[in-house]
């Protein structure tokens, strides 16, 4: 019998694929679509961290500061070197404008941020920031600050700023033609600052400010007073060290400030456009030990200085602030080498219409004490040859037949032309004595104090 080959026998279901190939194909498409995803994340990442970002961090902002606005520019994600970049910042208030140039943040997970998972501050402490630019305007003062850069690294406790300059938006005669009271408009410059020991994450929080080491270069303050103004006597008055830092509701801890090669000019007009006098510090040096606020037990800030005044005469200066005193007291003494006295000429011809012809400074000593605002000090000047002329208010002249009696006049009856030690080593003694007056800043106060001693030993009247 012979058998014949059987013909395959065809299933209607052979077109068909069976559920595990179903599975297996879709897995795989799924797969090649999750890769795709993640390849065009990785290589175009920026319009999801846009979309996604933007949003969610001026939400974040509004929901914390419903009254401001803020503004995020175009955002760029650099995942292999785990940075975020912005464009540009803006943020407004009834209070002031802030702009800020380019903006990077490093060391972050990024990837828990927008898996939308809980962030603590612990998930920021290997992030890098830097921030290019950055402008801050006071709307009512109409002051301005600015800063080229700002590096802070939470990993190593620092921070950096570089080029900082405070100033009024208002020239000179605008700022104080706005008043009819005494303003006192403040200029600043700096090259930088270096913060170290800065715990960032309390930083952040808000509640605790503290430092190892604040160092600040090559700072340059510019003081201008209006002296030819009343006192707003109804006007908040400016704060002395022990209340500032009293009013800060946040700790403050910082175990050292020291400036170097700092300068500051500080100059009285006593009328618009008039030409003001002027002193001088440079080369300044200042050390600054226990700022500290809220303290359980009594602190004081101490304070040793050195510059050249007038780019003449080497000072030194010791300050000794309580600064959880309630009321302001303090003590300070210094000392001021040899110089020529007609170069304080620059400071007092404007404001007391006298030259200074000749003279020479010896020598100079003060020990001052401020207790509840009122100075009481004594001032060692020791110089010899003194004389001035009056000169006149409009010209400057010295010339004139009544500034030359004024001149005999004021050389008779109020100039003491030397004092130096007599035989018996005494010598006539400065009282420096001057209370507060409440619209006083903090350095006004202290050289007001210090001018009553010069004036009460020369003899003439400050202003």
């Amino acid at each position: 019998m012979i058998k014949t080959a059987k013909t395959p026998k065809t299933s209607i279901d052979s077109g068909k694929l069976s559920p595990l190939k179903i599975l297996n194909y879709a897995g795989l498409g799924i797969g090649a679509l999750l890769l795709f995803a993640v390849l065009i994340f990785l290589l175009f990442p920026d319009p999801f961290i846009n979309s996604f970002m933007q949003k969610r961090i001026t939400k974040a902002f509004i929901i914390s500061y419903p009254s401001d606005s803020l503004h995020v520019g175009n955002l760029h994600f650099n995942l292999w070197k785990n940075k975020l970049e912005c464009e540009s910042i803006t943020m407004k208030s009834s209070e002031y404008n802030c702009r800020i140039g380019p903006t990077s943040i490093s060391g972050i997970s990024w990837m828990k941020i927008l898996w939308n998972k809980d962030i603590t501050l612990n998930d920021f402490r290997s992030s890098i920031i830097n921030a290019q630019n950055i402008t801050l305007t006071f709307r009512q003062t109409l002051n301005e600050l600015h800063i080229d850069k700002l590096h802070v690294s939470i990993h190593d406790s620092e921070m950096i700023i570089d080029s900082i300059e405070f100033y009024s938006l208002l020239a000179d005669e605008k700022f104080f033609a706005k008043s009819k009271y005494r303003q006192t408009r403040f200029r600043s410059d700096i090259s930088s600052i270096s913060i170290t020991g800065l715990d960032c994450l309390k930083m952040f929080q808000g509640k605790i400010y503290t430092a190892k080491c604040i160092n600040i270069h090559d700072i340059f303050t510019d003081i201008l007073v209006s002296m030819d103004k009343p006192y707003d006597n109804n006007s908040s008055n400016p704060q002395m060290p022990n209340e500032f830092l009293e009013s800060i509701k946040e700790t403050i801890k910082i175990d050292n400030l020291r400036i170097f090669n700092g300068r500051l000019k500080y100059s009285e007009r006593f009328g618009a456009k008039a030409k003001p006098g002027v002193v001088t510090f440079n080369d300044v040096n200042v050390s600054v030990s226990r700022i500290a606020n809220h303290t359980e037990q009594s602190d004081t800030s101490f304070i040793i200085g050195e510059g050249l005044f007038m780019n003449s005469g080497k000072m030194k200066l010791l300050m000794e602030i309580p600064l959880s005193a309630k009321d302001f007291s303090l003590r300070y003494s210094g000392s001021l080498s040899s110089m020529d006295a007609s170069k304080l000429n620059s400071f007092i011809e404007p404001g007391q219409q006298r030259r200074i012809k000749s003279g020479v400074l010896k020598s100079a000593e003060f020990n001052i004490s401020v207790s509840r605002g009122h100075s009481n000090g004594v001032l060692y000047l020791s110089y010899k040859d003194l004389s001035f002329v009056i000169i006149n208010k409009e010209t400057g002249s010295e010339n004139g037949i009544i500034d030359r009696i004024s001149s005999l006049f004021g050389k008779i009856f109020i100039i003491r032309g030397s004092n130096l030690p007599d035989k018996n080593g005494k010598m006539k003694l400065g009282s420096t004595k001057y209370s507060r007056n409440p619209n006083d800043y903090f350095f006004q106060f202290i050289w007001f104090a210090l001018r009553n001693g010069i004036a009460d030993v020369v003899g003439f009247s400050p202003i």
